[in-house]
């Protein structure tokens, strides 16, 4: 969340990056009641000095005077725990109002209400294919080539659920391999993650675990929900802890199952693998010091482009405009594959985003770092990327390699942990 001195220091650039980003939320409500939490303090401050200032008068004063005085103490103290209860309530009700209000955007963050307003800054090393044959999309060819059972997930679990058959489970724990090693050998710790995580390292994150508008799966008669990604779990594995500054940064290379009810989600663009309520996700996580956040950011987003370079397959990179961006998020890029199969000749489909969140993740959860010498604490900055979602690289490698023999080739980066180079029909 935003720091409250800065919110309360510039209202007006708050409240603009508020409409910007399509969020509508009372910052003037918010100021009048801080300025009412500070009104009602610095009574209870007050009312606390002369009741101790009365208090030193009581063993000096004359017998017939001391009840009088300890009256006067106990009225003075009675009504500051009422002016402190006031002030605690008000405080609560800023905190509320703070948690809604998005972290400030980029300032090249291009300024639109959703991603059609998205900007296009790259393209990747390859470019779509021409076909010469009838392309099928991933739902035709995993049917065909026996590798998805949507009809099965249906019928153990629901819509949106499916089973991966065959090669299909070859390629998703390729794609997890060969992601993980990549990151590994750039530095970054590889981790396993948990699948649930606590309500309050989800609202930290900037997650709504509850209400209409989630996109959560909660346990019920518990405080724990499925967890969306490994941004959660490894954005809360520093809550409340203190880097020294000479650790950062700290980057984090998290696999996990992704849960997510997509609610409001049904649609032509998300049939089949696109939108589905279960996945593999292999996830960036990086803890910086605030002067090292931008660097990182464009490290994660190259890391990104890398990786699909060596995929093979055909993509564009976009700056996500601000009414496009999560609340948690500064400056976000969404990374979209070419699908030919999707719509009538192919589009571009997301299957990875990299955000730099600078403190607003950090201050929620209490993750801070120290300088040696130096007095005090300060936030970290978190930020994140997807380095494989595996269900929709797998649609991208399905559609992109297939072949006019019905065979899908398999990138070459994957060889070595496909052990083969081409799906065909048994």
């Amino acid at each position: 969340m935003l720091d409250r001195k800065y919110i309360l220091a510039n209202v007006e650039e708050v409240k603009t990056n508020c409409v910007n980003r399509g969020v509508q939320c009372d910052v003037d409500k918010l100021v009048d009641l801080e300025t009412e939490r500070k009104e009602k303090d610095l009574q209870s401050q007050e009312f606390n000095r002369l009741a101790n200032e009365i208090s030193k008068k009581i063993g000096k004063a004359d017998p017939s005077e001391r009840e009088t005085l300890k009256e006067e103490a106990r009225s003075y103290r009675e009504k500051k725990e009422a002016a402190a209860k006031t002030c605690d309530e008000l405080d609560a009700a800023v905190h509320e109002l703070q948690l809604r209000i998005p972290n400030l955007s980029h300032p090249d963050a291009p300024i639109g209400k959703d991603d059609k307003d998205n900007l296009e800054i790259s393209r990747g090393a390859h470019l779509p294919r021409e076909f010469d044959f009838k392309v099928e999309d991933h739902v035709e060819i995993g049917e065909r080539l026996d590798l998805i059972d949507f009809e099965g997930g249906a019928r153990t679990t629901g819509s949106g659920f499916y089973f991966l058959k065959n090669d299909a489970v070859l390629l998703d724990m390729a794609l997890q391999q060969y992601a993980v090693t990549q990151l590994v050998k750039r530095g970054f710790i590889p981790m396993t993650t948990p699948d649930l995580a606590h309500e309050d390292i989800l609202e930290g994150i900037g997650f709504n675990p509850r209400g209409n508008e989630t996109q959560v799966y909660s346990v019920e008669n518990s405080n724990l929900c499925l967890v969306g990604t490994a941004e959660i779990t490894l954005g809360g594995l520093y809550a409340k802890q203190t880097f020294d500054s000479e650790e950062l940064p700290v980057k984090l290379c998290g696999v996990s199952h992704c849960f997510r009810t997509e609610a409001g989600a049904a649609g032509r663009a998300s049939k089949g693998l696109y939108r589905v309520h279960q996945f593999t996700k292999i996830e960036m996580f990086a803890y910086t010091l605030p002067d090292q956040s931008d660097a990182v950011h464009e490290e994660l987003r190259q890391i990104e482009c890398e990786l699909f370079d060596a995929l093979e397959i055909p993509y564009r990179v976009v700056d996500t405009s601000t009414g496009d961006l999560g609340g948690p998020a500064f400056r976000k890029y969404d990374l979209e594959a070419w699908m030919p199969g999707r719509g009538d000749a192919g589009e571009w489909g997301e299957v990875t985003s990299t955000s730099n969140c600078t403190d607003y993740q950090a201050r929620r959860l209490e993750s801070r770092y120290k300088v040696k010498g130096e007095k005090g604490t300060n936030f970290v900055h978190t930020l994140n990327g997807t380095a494989i979602a595996c269900s929709r690289a797998i649609i991208a490698i399905l559609e992109n390699n297939q072949q006019a023999d019905g065979s899908i080739a398999i990138p070459a980066a994957l060889h070595p942990f496909m052990g083969k180079d081409k799906i065909a029909a048994k």
